[in-house]
């Protein structure tokens, strides 16, 4: 542990890339750093270190990853720059070896930045923490804010599905968890500082209890099989008094039983809101991406959340261009989107990750076919969204609403994930109120903003 006042007056400045878990890791870093007395700046000042979390889901994320560091350190030349993430994790001599950079942490070792920081400033050795996924014991809880309303909650690290395309079990290590009782404890904290909404986020959320941390006398670490679940996890946080939404973050189809979709049904404090990712609808591909289910078995979750929960939104994952997808394959999985009552597409192109399995499938894509297939499904997607959007013109839902910037409405996101704009006293910020929907806003393709106007919340609305 860290004592407040050890680094004196140094001050930091953060920077994340990628996914929620990543934003929910850096607000605990952050944290940790607050409580030993560095001052986090923002791009204004001159900071002392950078913290920079690093993606690596794509190639072009690694090379945005290094552009990024470079420019810090060609603007703060003096700053020292302490590198973790996914990046770092998988490149870790690659990292050491751009300029400005003092510490490389491995995706289990955030919570030793501070200490890592500690001894570089006594040694000024550049250090290398990282070490095999294999080897990772740990499960390291986090909840970010930041400058959101909703808060963003790590109940699950790791992955042990292994899919050909992909690195995230290299970078993550083995799926593990925290317990239900350490998550309720967060959600409690989040509830006490005025928290009204909480992400539940986590690389593989669905394999919440499938193995915990354990700690043997000698204070060794290691990872023990759980006995709790997640419908066990969500249960007990529907019964934290003063939050008022809950969002699952992303799902596997597998995962997603049909028990948490009734629990969230009948839920009032689980939102009508569901992200599953699919990646490819064609069974062919699935099977040369190691999926964990077929288009039978996904069109059966999308078909029960529909009859259960009609007006929900739902959100699906797609890769295009992926080895193996033929022309054929694609159109199977157009017309099976196509034929789904699902809400927006979140589409990426199909990017080669040294050492996986993907490789040694034998059809590749050019990059030319895979903008088109991209750009493609981002009409499928605008198309569904406007459709889904366009019903709830005329009513009224309710919105937490959001300071936004001064001069401009404040902003939110319906029970059903419709990003609404309306204007509204500043009063008025984290607070869940009544908006009739009044028209469509014009935006980026696949994407869908509604304009609103505060109306009274119907009484089936409030808890």
């Amino acid at each position: 542990m860290i004592d407040k006042g050890t680094f004196g007056t140094l001050k930091a400045l953060y920077h994340t890339f990628g996914c929620k878990l990543n934003f929910a890791e850096t607000s605990t870093v952050a944290r940790t750093f607050a409580d030993a007395g560095i001052t986090r700046v923002s791009g204004g000042e001159k900071p002392d270190i950078i913290v920079i979390n690093t993606c690596s889901v794509t190639e072009l994320a690694d090379k945005k990853c290094r552009q990024t560091i470079r420019s810090f350190h060609r603007r703060y030349p003096k700053a020292d720059i302490l590198v973790t993430g996914c990046y770092a994790q998988l490149k870790p001599e690659e990292v050491s070896s751009l300029e400005g950079v003092a510490i490389v942490a491995g995706n289990d070792r955030k919570g030793d930045l501070a200490a890592f920081l500690h001894n570089w400033l006594e040694s000024k050795q550049q250090q290398n923490h990282v070490r095999p996924a294999s080897d990772m014991r740990t499960f390291t809880p986090s909840c970010s804010r930041g400058d959101r309303t909703r808060y963003f909650l790590k109940v699950q690290d790791g992955c042990d599905c292994w899919c050909t395309y992909c690195t995230i079990p290299a970078a993550r290590g083995r799926s593990r968890s925290g317990t239900v009782d350490q998550m309720v404890a967060q959600a409690r904290q989040v509830a006490d500082s005025g928290g009204k909404e909480i992400v539940i986020t986590g690389v593989n959320i669905g394999d919440f209890g499938k193995r915990v941390e354990k700690a043997d006398n000698d204070g060794n670490r290691t990872l023990v099989r759980g006995s709790e679940t997640f419908l066990d996890l969500i249960r007990e946080l529907d019964k934290v008094e003063g939050i008022e939404r809950y969002r699952i973050s992303s799902i596997e189809p597998d995962l997603l039983t049909d028990e948490i979709i009734e629990f969230c049904a009948g839920s009032r404090r689980f939102m009508p809101h569901f992200h599953i990712p699919l990646q490819c609808g064609s069974d062919k591909v699935l099977r040369l991406m190691h999926r964990h289910y077929d288009t039978a078995l996904f069109r059966h979750k999308i078909e029960r959340i529909k009859e259960l929960i009609p007006h929900s939104f739902i959100g699906v994952d797609l890769i295009a261009g992926a080895r193996g997808e033929t022309d054929e394959e694609f159109i199977r999985s157009r017309e099976f989107i196509n034929s789904l009552p699902v809400t927006r597409l979140h589409i990426f192109p199909y990017s080669e990750r040294p050492g996986t399995k993907a490789l040694d499938i034998p059809h590749t894509v050019t990059p030319e076919e895979k903008h088109r297939r991209v750009n493609e499904m981002l009409r499928i997607s605008e198309k569904k969204m406007q459709e889904f959007a366009s019903q709830f013109i005329g009513t009224v839902r309710p919105v937490l609403l959001e300071h936004g910037k001064p001069g401009s409405p404040m902003s939110g996101f319906t029970d059903n994930y419709l990003k609404v704009s309306v204007e509204a006293p500043a009063r008025l910020d984290n607070t869940i109120v009544g908006v009739r929907l009044l028209e469509l806003i014009p935006t980026e393709i696949g994407d869908c903003h509604v304009r609103g106007e505060l109306a009274p919340l119907p009484s089936s609305f409030i808890i």
